[in-house]
């Protein structure tokens, strides 16, 4: 693995007799995202402090790109933090200025350049955010998630190496969280920044982060996959993974991939040695292009409307579901050999198309005139034995995927 671009060896910080952070050591990677997460008070916002410099440690060392930051002369530390840039919580855009005034506004405050080169560095980030048809407007004419688009871009104007956001979703809806962190994953594939996030928002954060870091009892207890924090044994996951994550999902109501994890495995118990139980593997298809063609929010709906589906079918036929990626649903059906779920997904492919292509339409009517996109949904079914881990059993399953339907969602100017 490459060196740390972010580094934390010991740190701790005290503000008089209390002890916020105590002897943390942490790693954050060059081109990733990373998501911070903890109970309120545990110090993740000082944390984030302390890595653009707001903060020292009262002990410790941070290392950027392996040095030191207290070694460093005052030049080359400031212009390591200058490559750093803040996403607020609450967005912090100024109402009295336009779409393009706040953008810019950091490169007027912080760099000496012309005119002609802002005019140049915001040009390039209101056509790749693609804001280009709100250039003039003030925030107060946009809607939640523009301004969120708003606030990103001019997070990025000044070409920053790492973006950090605060509780980027906070007191939003489903949908909405769920766009804002998509929106978050794309641009950072974009434009190949390293993202920092600190956020509540669980499972919906797992599923763009490549690594998360657990701050409990003023230190960094975890830090690593997604799938690694599954098997991670500590108080932590009962104290704070349980109070932040619940039993569902909320963008999808399906159960959380731990808790499906908990169920799976409490299930073959009781089923061993019984016979063998079905997997349905669902995935959306063309997720970019839907993001791409309609934005963030309708995309994200897309998937809420798919999730609830399943969930509606099958829960009461004793199958338990999840998402397992951004786009795609694994169910269990514990008691149903293959024969049986064949009939079942016939079944739920007649309601779906009777009943739940409904609120894909309704998606396409967010779209505007003029855009179009299509919604394919595949699925495939795999049988399996209680002896059996479940991962070979949903990869047989994604082999064997067909279409079940299909929408194309064309609005005519």
């Amino acid at each position: 693995m490459e060196p740390p671009l972010i580094e934390f060896k010991n740190v701790t910080k005290r503000f008089g007799p209390r002890t916020v952070l105590e002897g943390v050591d942490l790693q954050i990677y060059e081109g990733e995202v990373t998501t911070i997460i903890g109970l309120s008070g545990s110090g993740k916002s000082v944390l984030l402090k302390h890595i653009i410099g707001l903060l020292k440690p009262d002990t410790g060392t941070i290392l950027f790109r392996g040095q030191p930051l207290n070694e460093m002369k005052k030049k080359e530390r400031t212009a390591s933090l200058a490559r750093i840039s803040y996403m607020f919580q609450d967005n912090a855009l100024f109402d009295s200025l336009t779409v393009y005034d706040n953008i810019a506004l950091p490169l007027r405050e912080t760099t000496n350049l012309k005119k002609a080169e802002i005019d140049f560095k915001v040009g390039v980030r209101i056509e790749q955010t693609e804001l280009k048809d709100s250039a003039t407007a003030y925030p107060s004419e946009l809607s939640g998630g523009m301004q969120k688009r708003v606030a990103l871009a001019r997070a990025l104007v000044t070409d920053p190496q790492i973006v950090l956001f605060d509780e980027p979703t906070s007191g939003q809806d489903p949908v909405r969280k769920n766009a804002i962190l998509s929106m978050i994953a794309q641009y950072q594939r974009k434009f190949n920044f390293t993202a920092i996030l600190v956020s509540h928002e669980i499972p919906d954060v797992y599923f763009i982060s490549n690594r998360i870091l657990a701050l409990y009892d003023r230190k960094i207890v975890f830090q690593g996959t997604p799938e690694e924090l599954e098997n991670f044994d500590h108080p932590f996951k009962d104290e704070v993974i349980h109070s932040l994550e619940g039993l569902q999902e909320e963008l999808t109501g399906l159960y959380s991939k731990r808790q499906f994890k908990i169920l799976y495995h409490a299930q073959l118990k009781q089923k061993a040695p019984m016979g063998p139980y079905s997997v349905v593997v669902f995935i959306l298809e063309g997720l970019e292009a839907i993001i791409t063609n309609l934005g963030h929010e309708p995309a994200q709906a897309a998937i809420r409307c798919l999730g609830l589906a399943i969930d509606k079918h099958f829960e009461p036929l004793g199958g338990f579901s999840t998402r397992r990626h951004i786009n795609e649903f694994v169910t269990v059906l514990p008691y149903s050999d293959r024969t049986e779920t064949e009939i079942l997904l016939q079944d739920f492919v007649k309601d779906f198309q009777e009943q739940g292509i409904q609120g894909l339409w309704s998606v396409c009517l967010q779209a505007p005139a003029g855009v179009g996109a299509e919604f394919v949904i595949r699925a495939g079914i795999a049988e399996g034995q209680p002896i059996v881990e479940i991962d070979p059993i949903i990869d047989s399953a994604k082999h064997q995927q067909q279409e079940i339907a299909r929408l194309r969602c064309d609005r005519g100017r």
